[in-house]
């Protein structure tokens, strides 16, 4: 059994979902929620208050393994810059653990919970209740966006003997494709 924090870094809510994820691929949720700051303090207080929710949440759930979501450009300027340092924030407390870190794009997040690359949030939160058996959806969405990143890394995740199984068999079939195209791509550079 592998337990993973996902981690979907912001600086208003930053997202967070543990799950225990068994050798032959199925999960189970052990905690979801967002940590809340408020946007009337200044930056150092609200990066002082991530750091503390993520700091309670690695000792309280002991993760084997972190994944956080890789951050990409938008028009907002001041978003990206909010999420990038709550992830930097999310990168440095697992390595002051000692805790592997995996930093997945939201197309990758996507494409292994529900094929599809594109899908929106209400597919990917459908898809993360459904795989969790969970009776209402995780929410806000940060919430299971979290949970998605954390179900996509704990299924990428190499077979080193806490993930169980060989690196190919235990891919779901929407992982198979991306990891074919992935290998497509990198030829096509070469």
């Amino acid at each position: 059994m592998t337990r993973v924090l996902g981690i979907d870094p912001g600086l208003t809510r930053c997202g967070f979902g543990v799950v225990d994820v068994a050798s032959d691929r199925s999960a189970r949720l052990v905690a979801v929620g967002v940590i809340r700051t408020d946007a009337e303090l200044p930056v150092e207080r609200r990066l002082l208050a991530v750091a503390d929710g993520l700091d309670a949440l690695f000792t309280a759930h002991s993760p084997d393994q972190a994944a956080v979501e890789r951050v990409f450009a938008q028009h907002n300027v001041r978003t990206v810059m909010g999420t990038a340092q709550a992830a930097g924030l999310a990168l440095e407390r697992a390595a002051r653990r000692g805790i592997p870190v995996g930093m997945h794009t939201p197309s990758e997040v996507k494409a292994a919970v529900t094929g599809y690359g594109n899908a929106d949030k209400r597919q990917v939160t459908a898809m993360v209740t459904r795989i969790l058996g969970l009776e209402e959806s995780p929410r806000p969405a940060d919430a299971a966006d979290a949970l998605a990143l954390a179900l996509c890394h704990a299924w990428r995740a190499p077979a080193d003997g806490r993930s169980g199984g060989s690196a190919h068999s235990s891919l779901t079939p929407a992982l198979r494709v991306w990891q074919e195209a992935e290998r497509h791509a990198r030829r096509a550079r070469t």
